[in-house]
């Protein structure tokens, strides 16, 4: 700990705009860009590509009933399902590209698309 004496000003600040460069680029470098649409998927159609700008719900039919699906400013969830298990509901939001809730009895999925598409190694 000796070092942090021979510290100046100046090199705290350099720390400090390094600290927060890597900050800003992070979601950009590490998720693949900022999420902008939820895609809505029923029976694996496209059933709505929602613009995730501002708040909506959409309620999505399917054999056991609708999916009520909840869209708000960069991020979406699965509100309500009749599925039994609520696997898609307890998803929580999803707010990053690639990021999806999948209601498998109900055939109803919601996906966050962004401007690149996220690659993992399910689709590589």
């Amino acid at each position: 700990m000796r070092w942090l004496a021979y510290l100046r000003p100046g090199d705290w600040l350099v720390i400090a705009a390094g600290a927060v460069v890597v900050a800003l680029t992070l979601p950009l470098l590490w998720q693949g860009g900022f999420a902008e649409r939820a895609i809505i998927r029923q029976d694996g159609r496209i059933f709505a590509e929602i613009d995730l700008a501002s708040r909506r719900e959409v309620a999505v039919p399917g054999p056991l009933g609708a999916t009520l699906v909840a869209i708000e400013p960069g991020r979406a969830r699965v509100v309500a399902d009749p599925g039994p298990r609520q696997y898609c509901v307890r998803q929580g939001w999803l707010a990053r590209p690639g990021e999806i809730a999948i209601c498998a009895p109900n055939h109803v999925s919601v996906q966050i698309s962004g401007r690149v598409r996220a690659y993992d190694s399910l689709s590589y």
